[in-house]
């Protein structure tokens, strides 16, 4: 079985990386994710009125 690492459950994938790193690898990420709903919702905009549809729905039915 794997040595777990103490910090987690998982093993760090990156164990010399710094926070800023992460930070700055997390913020690309999440930039290429909207640019990639971006561009979906502009090819396919009829399902991307139904999936606002949808979640405006969620947030018509949500209870505190």
């Amino acid at each position: 079985m794997p040595e777990q690492n103490p910090s987690g459950d998982r093993p760090d994938a990156y164990p010399e990386e710094n926070e800023a790193e992460r930070r700055r690898r997390r913020a690309q990420f999440l930039r290429d994710l909207n640019e990639a709903r971006e561009l979906r919702d502009r090819v396919q905009p009829r399902r991307a009125r139904a999936a606002r549809m949808r979640q405006h729905m969620r947030m018509r039915t949500f209870r505190w």
